[in-house]
């Protein structure tokens, strides 16, 4: 006797009931028999089921093999569903005993889908994805994925020959998020999300919200339980509860971690995190940079991309091991006193089939219309930022990297491309919005809740917008109209500088406003000075390629512009291979040239690096006042016939300064007078061509005398040697 309609069994069988739990798992009956408890079950695979109680495992019953893996019992003698487990003998022999995932009661909270229906769950990471969990006393997983439009969805994985039949989840009323615990399962498990759509075949996506994913070419998702690991690192945590981001010295070391320096030999060239942390972070700590910012380590499928096609956004990549490895070098850096930074992409998506493209069948995570929803540039997807739930994913992964992978920092990916509707396209390829203009008024309120939502929970965030635009205010807070960003990248500057540093020496005195105009607008953002990875590829030169002259003349080109680098008003930032003149451009495929540390020239460029930095954290007059334009005065800047330059940096109060001199010419300037702020004498402490970075060693012999006959507005004024393209610092003795 069936207490069962064959219409539901149909759809069961089917993979094609909408709600899986009215079906499947123990209920209660009335019949003409009395009623009792009917035990439901779809397992294709198994040949005999039975029923245990687990209140008392000598009371048993086998169920009834309906047909397709269908089974059906009645328990007549119960009332009321009671505890029971599944003993299945399947068609290769084996036998499992479990608890069925049907008996369970929905675990996720409806506080939990009504903040995230309404994009306010900064924390869903914490109940979206895989999760192990001890419920009701059975220990297992649970899934929850958001997938609104889906006529169906399923576990899929080795657990269950990933035969989406089986493991059908429970969607949760409206808010279009589905769930099921499974019992038996561990950290480890592979498993994907099998979707059935309104029209059409089913199709399986990795987990949106996954911790961790296979290692390419493999795309499925796996359980990872994320708080086994013992953090070392409470001290730090500490000191950046109360740290001010603004007044502090940031020296940034850009790194790429599969290209820095790779394994010889067929097999994975790819240091493991553990391993890039006893070797880079010593590197990083003995240059003395004070951050290390890592181009996206985010799950990517696709080695090109450098990372910028995220398909894994809450999963560090498997390339370099597994995510308690990356909370060790996350951990390390912090016992060394070195901040992590993170590029971050929420601009786009690419369009893999495993991935957020038509994740339920319908466009969910990006726009409908290409023109909203395509990005011309790198062929990928846009994210709807109108829409609660995308909006949520992306809120909550930036908590998440801070949370439990304690970065100190966002550095924000492609922001112009975010602001502008009609960002690299053409007339008539792009909506205006409602009011007809090309803003992308959607993204603009998403990144001033990005950074206020950031702030909220870590104040000393170092939230940086890679924005290249002239849009106003990126820096500003929310309260007042901007997008809340702490800082942004100056590509300006670095467009201008490199551009001048270029030229031939003989010519730089017709493009020296490219030098001055820097300062017109250094107060209007709080910027980082970058001298990044997209300067040094697609044909770019490396840094030292792109300067003029002979070798000669290209080390002291290189070297004058580190000088300049750590001399003008803004926080620093450096890509790799740099700070020793790597020749080549910058190649994901390849390990930078360490060899050339072999050459005195090389070791002399990054000796300068090393000091320079040194120098940097240990004079308040060159980080405390960056955003304060009585932090800087200039001493001369309208020497374009000589093409040298002159500035001042203050400390707070102006309790004490550096004076910098730059020369850009391969002329030695005799006697080059110069205006001080005070009759002392002054200390040499940074000279570009010094022997010991690979110069001529032309020079002031450590200290000059300052004459109390006024120049350039001063009171004082010092007569120097200028050497050839390089660039000098003094400090006066008073400050010794």
């Amino acid at each position: 006797m069936a207490y069962t309609s064959e219409e539901d069994i149909d759809k069961i069988i089917r993979s094609d009931h909408y709600d899986p739990f009215a079906v499947l798992g123990a209920h209660e009956v009335s019949s003409g028999d009395g009623g009792g408890v009917v035990v439901r079950v779809h397992d294709p695979d198994a040949v005999r089921i039975r029923v245990i109680d687990d209140s008392d495992r000598n009371c048993s019953w086998a169920m009834r093999r309906a047909n397709d893996g269908f089974f059906e019992l009645l328990v007549p003698d119960r009332k009321q569903v009671f505890p029971y487990i599944l003993q299945t003998r399947y068609r290769n022999g084996s036998v499992r005993t479990q608890r069925d995932p049907y008996s369970f009661l929905p675990v996720v909270s409806e506080y939990d889908l009504h903040l995230f229906s309404e994009g306010r769950h900064h924390h869903a990471y914490t109940w979206l994805g895989a999760h192990p969990k001890t419920v009701e006393g059975a220990e297992g997983v649970l899934f929850a994925v958001w997938a609104p439009t889906a006529k169906r969805v399923s576990v899929v994985g080795d657990f269950n020959n990933w035969d989406g039949r089986r493991h059908l989840m429970r969607v949760r009323g409206s808010s279009g998020v589905w769930e099921l615990f499974v019992p038996g399962l561990k950290t480890g498990d592979l498993y994907k999300f099998e979707i059935k759509p309104c029209t059409g075949e089913a199709f399986v996506k990795a987990d949106p919200y996954a911790f961790f994913r296979e290692k390419r070419p493999g795309t499925a998702s796996a359980v990872y339980d994320l708080d086994g690991y013992e953090w070392n690192d409470d001290g730090w945590m500490a000191r950046r509860t109360d740290w001010n981001p603004y007044d502090s010295a940031i020296s940034i070391y850009e790194v790429h971690l599969g290209s820095r320096q790779r394994k010889e030999g067929p097999d994975d060239p790819f240091y493991n995190y553990r391993e890039l942390a006893d070797t880079l972070v010593a590197y990083v700590k003995d240059l003395g940079f004070t951050h290390i910012e890592l181009m996206p380590v985010l799950s990517h499928p696709f080695d090109a991309s450098w990372g910028y096609q995220v398909t894994g956004y809450f999963a560090p990549t498997a390339r370099f091991g597994r995510p308690a490895d990356f909370m060790y070098f996350v951990d390390t850096c912090h016992q060394h006193g070195i901040g992590v930074i993170l590029d971050w992409v929420p601009a786009h998506f690419p369009k893999d089939p495993h991935g957020l493209s038509q994740f339920d069948g319908s466009h969910l995570y990006e726009h409908v219309d290409p023109r909203q929803g395509q990005h011309p540039d790198w062929r990928t997807l846009i994210f709807n930022y109108g829409r609660n739930e995308v909006r949520n994913f992306l809120l909550s992964n930036a908590v998440f990297w801070h949370d439990r992978y304690h970065v100190d920092g966002l550095r924000v990916d492609a922001v112009g491309s975010m602001l502008y509707l009609d960002y690299s396209r053409q007339e008539g390829e792009w909506i205006p919005n409602k009011y007809g203009g090309n803003e992308n008024l959607d993204a603009v309120d998403f990144l001033k809740e990005l950074n206020q939502v950031v702030f909220s929970y870590y104040p000393s965030s170092l939230m940086i917008a890679e924005e290249s635009t002239a849009w106003p205010g990126v820096t500003r807070p929310t309260h007042l109209g901007g997008l809340g960003f702490n800082f942004k990248w100056n590509m300006g500057w670095m467009h201008d500088t490199l551009q001048y540093m270029s030229k031939e020496p003989v010519h730089r005195k017709y493009h020296h406003n490219l030098l001055s105009f820097g300062m017109l607008y250094a107060y209007h953002e709080n910027f980082i000075l970058p001298l990044s990875h997209d300067e040094v590829v697609h044909g770019k030169r490396a840094l030292i390629s792109k300067m003029p002259g002979d070798r000669r003349q290209k080390f002291a080109n290189l070297r004058l512009l580190y000088g300049y680098l750590f001399g003008f008003p803004g926080k620093q930032m450096l890509f790799m291979g740099g700070e020793f003149g790597q020749w080549s451009e910058w190649s994901h495929d390849r390990s930078l040239e360490w060899d050339l540390l072999q050459d005195e020239d090389h070791v002399g460029v990054q000796r300068l690096v090393r000091d320079l930095n040194r120098l940097y954290v240990s004079e308040p007059a060159l980080y405390e006042m960056d955003f304060d334009p009585s932090g800087f005065e200039w001493i001369d800047v309208n020497d374009s016939d000589q093409s040298t330059l002159s500035f001042i940096r203050f400390s707070r109060e102006r309790s004490g300064f550096l004076v910098f001199v730059l020369n850009f010419t391969p002329v030695v300037r005799y006697g080059f007078k110069l205006g001080v702020p005070e009759s002392d004498e002054y200390d040499e402490i940074v000279n570009t061509d010094s022997r010991i970075y690979g110069g001529g060693d032309v020079g002031n012999w450590g200290t000059v005398i300052a004459r109390s006959e006024p120049w350039h507005g001063r009171p004082g004024s010092i007569e120097i040697t200028l050497p050839p393209l390089a660039a000098l610092v003094f400090r006066p003795a008073s400050s010794r």
